[in-house]
């Protein structure tokens, strides 16, 4: 059995679809349905069953699973960066992949979790050491404490533990992420809308829309977990971008021509968020790289226009 926390979400739904373009469905899928749109995430995949997040936490403690584990992949989390309660992002995206985390080393079960770019903060250089880590709020901060206690058990394991810091990443099945969601899908509903974009004006030194992030293709970010796992060797914390930044403008040039046309404006860069935002990510992946990937990347005009037509084909 294949476990997936977060399988109703963006990246975990995407892994069970690829897993099951492999052949497998024997996958527990983990979530927390409150909001009950991301059903629509699972609709189309087999799986073997559901359990609710909490429920699942208490099978972990107390070891009632009945069937052997291949693999974890651990892509639940509460991913919103506006969210200050310290104590609930802590008990949700810390303390709770630390129960797990043991579970999977106690039963020398693969465990790949997803981490976050938000662990860099502000820093102007993106690689895997703890003096470019400075994260600006307190969800970068729990991803960031996690790799800090992953880090120290790294040297002694005995089975596979992968960290994966997603850059920017965009594609099919992020609908219910709300504000959180991609640009690119933003950019979709605002010209279907309006018949045109809106992007943040100039900030922090950047021009009109020219902050720039490592835009990543969600099929390049299921292709890395899949391929780490098939390598069971390779254990440690990798950037999972592109290595490549591009400006948001690239976005919604892409989508503008994919649409056949439209018109670009910029708003004013929002109070809140001065701080507190990142205009800059840009992967880099030599330690990913090092240990034998060597698949490209989707640039943000490629992926973004297999993102659009996606995007129709569902109105």
């Amino acid at each position: 059995m294949i476990i997936v926390t977060g399988g109703a979400g963006f990246i975990g739904s995407n892994i069970i679809k690829a897993l099951n373009a492999r052949g497998e469905s024997d996958i527990l899928v983990v979530d927390d349905l409150t909001e009950g749109h991301k059903f629509t995430n699972l609709v189309g995949l087999s799986i073997r069953d559901y359990l609710d997040k909490d429920e699942f936490l208490h099978a972990v403690v107390n070891n009632r699973f009945d069937h052997p584990i291949e693999a974890i992949f651990h892509e639940g989390a509460c991913s919103t960066t506006t969210e200050w309660d310290g104590k609930f992002m802590m008990a949700n995206n810390y303390t709770y992949s630390k129960a797990l985390l043991h579970y999977a080393l106690d039963h020398r079960i693969p465990f790949l979790y997803a981490s976050s770019a938000a662990v860099y903060g502000g820093n102007q250089v993106f690689k895997e050491a703890l003096a470019h880590e400075a994260p600006l709020n307190v969800y970068g901060y729990s991803k960031w404490q996690f790799d800090q206690y992953v880090r120290q058990l790294l040297p002694t394991v005995k089975s596979q533990i992968i960290g994966l810091r997603y850059f920017n990443v965009y594609g099919p099945h992020e609908a219910h992420k709300g504000a959180m969601a991609s640009v690119a899908l933003h950019h979709f509903k605002q010209i279907h809308q309006t018949g045109g974009v809106k992007l943040f004006a100039g900030c922090d030194g950047y021009g009109d829309g020219e902050q720039r992030r490592d835009f990543i293709y969600i099929d390049d970010v299921v292709n890395v977990n899949l391929w780490l796992w098939d390598h069971p060797e390779i254990s440690g914390i990798f950037n999972c971008g592109t290595g490549a930044s591009e400006p948001f403008n690239h976005i919604a040039q892409a989508v503008i021509k994919a649409h056949g046309g439209g018109d670009l404006s910029y708003v004013a860069f929002p109070e809140h968020l001065k701080g507190h935002y990142q205009s800059f990510t840009e992967a880099d992946i030599s330690a990913l790289r090092s240990v034998g990937y060597t698949h490209a990347f989707k640039t943000v005009a490629e992926g973004t226009a297999l993102y659009y037509q996606w995007l129709k084909s569902q109105c």
